[in-house]
């Protein structure tokens, strides 16, 4: 019996006894939540359950041989690579903050889904066999190789520019990944949200620190069991629920006719037009507002000031002087912030005075003009999803792992079937969760609100994730009244489903889960890139290999400790974070990665410039265009959003590698047969 077969056997043996043993464990919390344990406690014992096992996979898998710390020893079988890749590609965006983009923007929230799986397609075609069978250690190591002459590459521009990309990605995007991981502590522990971030990371930095590659890897196989376990859970009983059918892809027709004709119903309805009735006009004040500044807001300050004064002659109650002392305090510090907050609350009001948009609709908007603004961004991001999914570097680095290049092929179909399990459950589940909340939250009288409202409502006083207000006081919840934010749907799914609460705890461990596996991946992605590709290649050839592995620990830990600073500011949702860092790895890394395996003229002037041009013209269309980033809608193309700049920076960045390769001499013999035995046939 050969031993990759042998490690397989081990390995399946392993899982299945973990497996079993996850179940036991489930049902022993819900027989102890019968026996009356306290969600508190609930909480605390799913948090420290899932964190305990990912430690000690993490002690155990400890290393500092370089191929097992850098790519698991290359011997991870097909299966099981798949298995992990997949935990590591469904990231917090996907498990928590896709379903709520569909629940809130309907058929457009559609876009993410469709780039994503086309980019994995792409990845599976066009470049993860090629880097498997160049057989290195990190992307930058065969960008070097491939446009810096022969396999060292030392010193090479091009290693230096796809580190910083590298960098500038991955940080991005574990950034929201420990911002997922901060929002599911605080919420089922009860800790403040800064302290749910650095418990989290601990966690991340036991495995990623201690083993590197490969005890990654262990552990994504088992947070993909947890992963594929939460979201179905409540994904198949809203389908027995709503439908009769267990099975939420084949229940989705049936559940989003009925959504259908329930939107109708509630678009009709004249206490939702009166509430819409409401915001419309507060709309408008603000809209009068900032028209009128800066005087408007001097006008202003001086009423909430004459407002607590009155309160105080008068001797009103305590409650109501410290709420007019609130509104003070709150007021704008001056005009240019005044215009800020005002604009802000415009935007909002603006959109909750909108009539109800048809879940399966297109595309909607008032006019033609619009509606094609709004395809033509929908468009822009599935491309700007599917060129960045095949640029990221902790996924290709995944390609290096398995034992051959056959095995990298069949390990990227195991991970598509394990992505799809997730990705087409995902449209069935907002559907199902939407129909529930339209059919059993609205109409429901405010005196009889469901608990979890409150819980979800508390979890971030400054910036609710929950908001029901009673906007028309007749004491009757209305759909314009509900106001839910993205990133919470899928975590608050089993309670709005009536469900356990221990499936609650089990949710919050698959997006635990799926965060922290992600997170890994990207912080590896990282310190590997600095440690092996700038330290040792640039800085330090000599250096010994367990002086590399050191430095790669230390580096982890460094960025793993600015990336959870970055996400305790919470600089925006899940969705925007993971938008930019795809854009930027389609911009900056795709050109000069898809030109090297399949166009030898492409050379080292090409690629550094194709780079530099991707790379910019994206970040530059981002800060003119992005708010947060100090921009604005004036600023944009053709009315492309920020998230899909790379609309633009990846032509700009093929371009430009093409043209300058095309007026620059020819690649050496070396870079042309790296290109000659990547794709030479097995």
């Amino acid at each position: 019996m050969s031993a990759p077969r042998t490690l397989f056997q081990r390995l399946a043996r392993y899982y299945l006894l973990f497996s079993a043993g996850f179940a036991a464990f489930l049902l022993a919390l819900t027989m102890l939540e019968q026996e009356g344990m306290s969600r508190v406690w609930i909480g605390y014992l799913f948090m420290f359950a899932t964190i305990t096992l990912y430690a000690t996979i993490g002690v155990l898998s400890r290393t500092s041989n370089v191929t097992e710390y850098y790519v698991a020893g290359r011997r991870v079988p097909a299966l099981f690579n798949g298995m992990a890749t997949a935990a590591d590609w469904i990231s917090a965006a996907s498990f928590i903050s896709l379903a709520g983009g569909l629940y809130l923007n309907g058929f457009d929230g559609l876009a993410f889904i469709m780039g994503w799986t086309g980019g994995y397609c792409l990845v599976s075609l066009l470049i993860a066999p090629y880097l498997r069978k160049f057989g290195q250690y990190t992307i930058p190591d065969f960008l070097a190789a491939r446009y810096g002459g022969g396999r060292e590459g030392r010193g090479a521009p091009v290693r230096v520019l796809a580190v910083a990309a590298t960098i500038v990605v991955s940080f991005t995007y574990v950034v929201a990944q420990i911002y997922a991981v901060g929002l599911i502590a605080s919420r089922f522990t009860g800790v403040d949200f800064s302290v749910g971030i650095f418990l989290g990371l601990a966690s991340i930095l036991v495995c990623s620190f201690l083993g590197g590659m490969r005890a990654i890897t262990w552990t994504q196989v088992a947070q993909y069991i947890i992963i594929v376990v939460a979201f179905l859970i409540p994904a198949m009983w809203l389908s027995v629920k709503h439908a009769d059918n267990p099975v939420p892809q084949i229940a989705y027709g049936k559940v989003l006719t009925q959504l259908s004709a329930r939107e109708q119903v509630l678009d009709q309805d004249p206490k939702e037009q009166e509430v819409r009735d409401i915001y419309a006009q507060r709309a408008h004040n603000y809209q009068a507002d900032l028209d009128g500044l800066p005087a408007s807001w001097d006008a202003g300050r001086l009423a909430a000031q004459r407002q607590l004064d009155i309160l105080r002659k008068r001797n009103a109650s305590l409650f109501d002087i410290r709420s007019a002392e609130r509104a003070l305090i709150a007021y704008p510090k001056s005009p240019e912030e005044a215009r800020s907050l005002w604009q802000t609350a415009l935007a909002l009001n603006l959109k909750r005075a909108e009539p109800i948009t048809p879940h399966a609709q297109p595309f909607p908007a008032p006019d033609r003009a619009q509606s094609d603004i709004k395809r033509n961004n929908f468009l822009a991001l599935v491309f700007c999803m599917m060129l960045g999914t095949a640029a990221l570097p902790h996924i290709l680095m995944r390609s290096y792992t398995t034992p051959s290049v056959h095995e990298t092929r069949v390990s990227v179909f195991w991970t598509l079937f394990f992505i799809l399990l997730i990705y087409l459950t995902i449209p069935a589940l907002a559907v199902l969760v939407k129909y529930d909340i339209y059919s059993a939250l609205v109409g429901t009288q405010y005196a009889h609100l469901p608990t979890w409202v409150s819980y979800w409502a508390n979890v971030d006083k400054l910036s609710p994730l929950i908001s029901i207000v009673d906007v028309n006081r007749d004491g009757v919840v209305q759909l314009a009244e509900i106001a839910i934010d993205a990133d919470v749907l899928v975590l608050a799914t089993p309670e709005i489903a009536g469900l356990p609460y221990v499936i609650s705890g089990l949710v919050a461990a698959g997006g635990l889960a799926a965060a922290l596996s992600t997170a890994d991946g990207l912080l590896l992605a990282i310190s590997n890139g600095l440690s092996h590709d700038i330290y040792y290649k640039v800085v330090d050839p000599t250096a010994s290999t367990q002086k590399r592995v050191t430095i790669s620990k230390l580096l982890l830990l460094a960025v793993a400790f600015i990336a959870a600073y970055a996400a305790s500011q919470k600089p925006a949702d899940i969705l925007s974070l993971v938008g930019i860092a795809f854009s930027l790895a389609a911009s900056s890394l795709f050109p000069a990665l898809v030109l090297g395996v399949f166009w030898k003229r492409a050379n080292h002037h090409g690629a550094v410039a194709g780079m530099l041009a991707g790379f910019g013209v994206c970040l530059y269309y981002m800060l003119q265009t992005s708010p947060m980033l100090g921009g604005g809608p004036a600023g944009q193309w053709f009315h492309i959003a920020p998230i899909a700049a790379g609309i633009f920076g990846m032509p700009a960045g093929l371009a430009t590698a093409v043209l300058v390769s095309l007026l620059t001499p020819v690649p050496g013999r070396r870079s042309t047969g790296l290109v000659d035995h990547i794709r030479a046939p097995e």
